[in-house]
């Protein structure tokens, strides 16, 4: 009788674990996370968001096989800035953190801040960093302090040496500054950037490493942050991928970091990761306009890198998950890449940061609930701490401020830079994105009342965070990482 009892009852335990591991992948699984994030790429490089003239198909298939996110946005539109939001969760200005550090900064995020592969190291993930970091160069400020077990590439942007974009020396200016370019393996300093033949090897290098992490790790939980060195000027592909296009430079470059995604999507094959890796496709900001035909496209956005306008803040994200984030989905509902941390910190069962952050979770999102509406706004900050617009909704609210233009001048060529200016008087203006997202028609004399509406919300903002154009200081603003000992 005991016999007929037990079975049944071991037959319905069966059942009801197997039932909980279909209805909730991440029951009893860690899956690793692979951040792909790319420098400089604007909204209109790939051939899912609309490129002309080559193809990405490896990335294509992230979005035929994940989802496709059309209203991603960087928290800033520069280097530094969107790395600290990537990492942190935070608004980088939240953190004292803004612009593109230099060479010859004594500045970096702060250690006391908790970055995204601290958060996935206590739950016991291996974590790598293959490519730019950015966020501080010096000891206390680099990624082995941050949460990375290891580290290969770039302390910051690969124009950051003193060579002209075409290759001829630098005499005079910030360039002549700056040292040569050292490529870092751990805490140590391995070899130096020299050549734009240098430069060419760049993405093979990086995608090696991350393919080798992956091999190395793939029976404990993992997360892969590959942040490219490319398409940041100046581009470079190597001798496989030169002249491969027939459309020029650019579009051989994006064919090889094409090649690259394809090498970490293989490698996850390979080692059996497929269906327990998010891999999230990201860029830090829109194109470097200036630079013509050696720049991406904001695929008809306005403006680019360095601006306030969606050119600037709005790129590319695919996130793939098979069985958890639905394939072959569009997704038009608002994130940032400050939403990244808490939602993946949810996947992955760590927790959030001890400090208060900006991000949003949007797991219920991601996996496919369309009800949901984790973010219903963003406060476009830039420069130092100058809040230049707010968006609530579909509605877009910009400040009058000084800023870049490329629009009406001359773009360079062949890595030069073209014409352009930082100092442009840019216009108030009220946009509707959901019918003009290249913000070109202001409706703040018809619509007052929504006009008040966001003005009460940079109000907030800027008790908040402050704001340099109204000379105000925020409340909650924490400082960022100071040097303890002599630069080296």
């Amino acid at each position: 009788m005991l016999k007929k009892v037990f079975i049944p009852l071991l037959s319905l335990l069966v059942l009801t674990l197997t039932t909980g591991l279909l209805v909730s992948p991440t029951a009893s699984v860690r899956p690793n996370v692979v951040l792909i994030f790319m420098d400089d790429m604007g909204y209109g490089d790939l051939s899912c968001y609309g490129a002309l003239g080559y193809t990405t198909p490896n990335i294509d298939r992230l979005a035929i096989e994940g989802t496709r996110f059309t209203n991603f946005l960087t928290a800033q539109a520069v280097c530094t800035a969107s790395r600290t939001a990537l990492m942190t969760g935070c608004y980088p200005n939240r953190l004292s953190m803004s612009g593109a550090l230099a060479p010859w900064a004594t500045t970096g995020l702060h250690p006391d801040e908790e970055t995204l592969a601290e958060l996935l190291k206590e739950r016991g993930y291996a974590t790598g960093i293959f490519g730019k970091w950015h966020l501080g160069h010096h000891p206390e400020f680099m990624p082995r302090g941050q949460g990375f077990d290891e580290y290969f590439g770039l302390p910051y942007s690969n124009d950051m040496w003193p060579i002209n974009y075409d290759g001829t020396p630098a005499t005079s200016g910030n360039k002549a500054r700056y040292p040569l370019l050292p490529m870092i393996d751990g805490d140590t300093p391995v070899d130096s950037i020299r050549t734009l033949a240098d430069q060419d090897e760049l993405t093979r290098r990086l995608t090696e490493r991350a393919v080798s992490f992956i091999n190395k790790n793939h029976k404990r939980p993992f997360f892969l942050y590959l942040p490219h060195q490319m398409p940041h000027v100046p581009i470079g592909a190597s001798a496989r991928f030169r002249g491969k296009t027939g459309e020029g430079l650019y579009a051989d470059m994006m064919q090889e970091i094409d090649w690259s995604v394809g090498e970490v999507m293989r490698a996850l094959k390979t080692n059996g990761l497929e269906k327990n890796t998010l891999v999230i496709f990201t860029s830090d900001n829109g194109p470097w306009l200036t630079f013509g035909n050696h720049a991406g496209s904001s695929g008809g956005l306005r403006e680019g890198k360095g601006t306030t306008y969606e050119g600037g803040h709005r790129v590319p994200c695919l996130m793939r998950w098979p069985g958890v984030v639905p394939g072959g989905r569009v997704c038009n509902k608002l994130l940032t890449t400050m939403d990244i941390l808490p939602t993946v910190a949810k996947l992955c069962g760590a927790r959030l940061p001890r400090r208060p952050i900006d991000g949003v979770d949007a797991m219920a999102l991601l996996k496919g609930d369309d009800s949901q509406t984790p973010r219903t706004e963003f406060y476009y900050y830039y420069r130092a701490n100058s809040l230049e617009a707010v968006r609530r909704g579909n509605f877009k609210l910009v400040f009058a401020h000084p800023g870049r233009r490329d629009e009406g001048y001359v773009r360079g060529k062949d890595g030069n830079k073209g014409e352009n200016t930082e100092s442009y008087a840019i216009e108030s203006g009220l946009y509707d994105l959901r019918h003009d997202p290249g913000e070109r028609y202001d409706l703040s004399k018809q619509s007052p009342d929504l006009k008040a509406d966001l003005d009460a919300l940079a109000e907030k903002a800027r008790l908040d965070l402050g704001d340099d154009l109204q000379q105000r200081k925020g409340a909650n603003v924490r400082p960022g990482g100071q040097l303890t000992a002599p630069k080296q």
